[in-house]
């Protein structure tokens, strides 16, 4: 069998494959959008981004129902947004194995919370695996889809973002080609009324049940024996950790870790000596087994904030480490900025020379919220911007009409602004937002989304024209404006920050990244001019640094000649070379 080196993403995308999916849909979210684009690669998979999660898993299901195996992946705040079709489809169960990848980000490395998403398997009722490197997370997703067609159910699939982007060695196999299953209607069955959704309940007990005795059987589940005078219980990558920090102990690798093999651990427990639990975040297997009870270590030792590591855990647990530490690099602290030549700029800059209360949004723009921008106020989740600086003025007009916008990006209202904007025009709020448009999903790489008219395939598609959708649910005052105008930006945010009404204002420029523009010649300080009063750095442009003279110079390799800075400049010092006139 043929090797390669996978990481956990990558491995997911091959084990969609080898395991017979036919369809996946996602909406992208670091750490998980490379499992979609990797599918992508293989013409046998019908791939696709969605315009939100909610709207992925509920094709993935029309898909299961149709007779095929579908995969649908999302970050572990996806799975919020995913959560409504999630718990009634436990209900419902499947017809082609389903399997929802959900990968966590503990330590919030690209995310605004730390949540355990294995909560969702508990409150759900349904199956959960975890691998450990990208072996299993090929091997389990293949699992998953069985397991998912023989329990008649959804499978979660966690990672985490050691696991989605770690690479190690995966033995790659072939494509089950699997036979599209027979529909058959089932009302009892697919009709989630309250009276057949009466019917359905014990069958996921009853489901449960089953599962949780399969569990105790499964491979994924396996007593690893060691010294017996500790025994650790762990899965993911806590285990390859607890594993390098107690390479002696006994361990109760678990691949499935909802339900739990109870018997399992039971007899795991009678072969031990101390019982510690290593997982990070919450303290799920923990507490479940505490109940079962089993004496039982965990987090009484082990932080239950960010990520673990092989030092944090032989430290917490009073272990030796095998071999020295590595010892932290001392670097240089490199604060996330805007790209040089970023049209949220321009909107940022204007909004804080307006001294204006602004509700943010996810994704790039949200750096406008640190120095030296400093111009976002909030930043709750996707789609939040806009209902909350509606109700914000509803709640006291008279402090804050004519004060307040929300911002938020082109992918992001997509994904949930339409409907907070439908509900300020309905409910005659009147806020204004100002959509920033630069024609692509650039936070977590570029992705293409209904707003661009591209597929993920690369295929042409019918492209959502933003303007006339807000004209359409009823915003009469939407303008488009240059980011890159910053006179005429703060001039129509004076405007329409102005009106009794929802207004929209859409900041109509393309990533710079993304297209690889280059507006001009770089720009030039001119030093006989400058007084060195730092405006310019106040734009906040990773272009501009301190030259040896102590007054600013630009980086010819990064600016791309967006002439932000030199509108900010109000000496004139900053100019192109080919206006440079000399000074007397």
């Amino acid at each position: 069998m043929a090797k390669q080196v996978l990481s956990g993403n990558e491995a997911i995308a091959r084990g969609a494959y080898e395991g017979g999916v036919r369809f996946a849909s996602a909406y992208p979210g670091t750490p998980s959008t490379e499992i979609l684009e990797n599918i992508a690669r293989y013409r046998e998979i019908e791939a696709q981004w969605a315009p939100n999660e909610k709207v992925a898993l509920e094709t993935a299901v029309g898909a299961s129902l149709g007779g095929g195996r579908a995969l649908v992946a999302m970050k572990h705040v996806g799975l919020n947004v995913a959560a409504d079709p999630l718990f009634s489809l436990s209900y419902m169960g499947v017809n082609g194995g389903l399997v929802v990848v959900t990968a966590d980000d503990p330590g919030m490395h690209s995310s605004q919370n730390e949540q355990d998403n294995r909560w969702f398997a508990r409150a759900a009722k349904i199956p959960m695996l975890e691998p450990a490197d990208s072996q299993e997370a090929k091997d389990f997703t293949i699992l998953a889809l069985e397991l998912s067609e023989k329990f008649d159910t959804p499978v979660l699939l966690r990672t985490t973002t050691r696991i989605s982007h770690s690479k190690s060695v995966v033995e790659l196999g072939k494509r089950q080609e699997v036979p599209l299953r027979p529909y058959n209607k089932a009302f009892q069955k697919n009709v989630l009324l309250p009276s057949t959704a009466r019917l359905r309940h014990p069958v996921v007990e009853e489901r449960m049940q089953r599962l949780e005795e399969a569990a105790n059987s499964l491979s994924i589940n396996r007593i690893e024996w060691g010294d017996r005078s500790l025994g650790i219980i762990a899965a993911g990558v806590a285990y390859q950790y607890a594993r390098e920090a107690f390479p002696q102990a006994s361990f109760l690798k678990l691949g499935m870790t909802h339900p739990l093999p109870k018997k399992l651990i039971r007899e795991f427990a009678d072969g031990v000596e101390e019982l510690l639990v290593v997982e990070e975040l919450d303290p799920i297997l923990e507490e479940q087994i505490r109940a079962m009870g089993i004496d039982v270590r965990g987090k009484d030792a082990i932080p239950i904030i960010g990520e673990l590591n092989p030092d944090l855990v032989a430290e917490s647990l009073n272990g030796k480490r095998p071999v020295p530490a590595l010892k932290d690099v001392d670097l240089p602290a490199r604060p996330p900025v805007l790209c040089p030549g970023c049209s949220h700029r321009g909107v940022f800059w204007a909004l804080k020379k307006l001294r204006l209360i602004v509700h943010g949004d996810i994704g790039c723009y949200t750096l406008a919220a640190i120095p030296p921008l400093e111009s976002m106020d909030t930043c709750l989740n996707m789609g939040a911007s806009i209902g909350m600086a509606e109700g914000m003025v509803k709640v006291a007009p008279e402090k804050f009409q004519n004060k307040v916008v929300g911002i938020i990006g082109d992918s992001t209202f997509i994904h949930s602004g339409i409907t907070p904007l439908i509900d300020m025009v309905y409910n005659k709020g009147y806020a204004t937002v100002i959509i920033l448009d630069n024609r692509t999903t650039a936070m977590t790489g570029h992705q293409e989304h209904p707003g661009t008219g591209i597929r993920l395939s690369g295929e042409p598609s019918t492209r959502i024209d933003i303007e006339q959708l807000c004209r359409s649910i009823g915003v009469e005052h939407v303008r488009k404006v240059d980011p890159y105008d910053l006179d005429s930006m703060i001039r129509v945010i004076r405007e329409e920050v102005k009106r009794p009404e929802p207004s929209v204002i859409i900041a109509d420029a393309p990533c710079v990244i993304h297209d690889r523009i280059v507006m001009d010649e770089p720009y030039i300080v001119l030093d006989e001019l400058c007084v060195e009063c730092d405006l310019c750095y106040k734009i906040g442009c990773p272009a501009l640094f301190p030259g040896d003279d102590g007054k600013p110079d630009i980086d010819p390799l990064l600016c791309i000649g967006c002439s932000h800075c030199a509108q900010v400049c109000n000496l004139d010092a900053i100019q192109l070379p080919k206006e440079k006139v000399t000074v007397e």
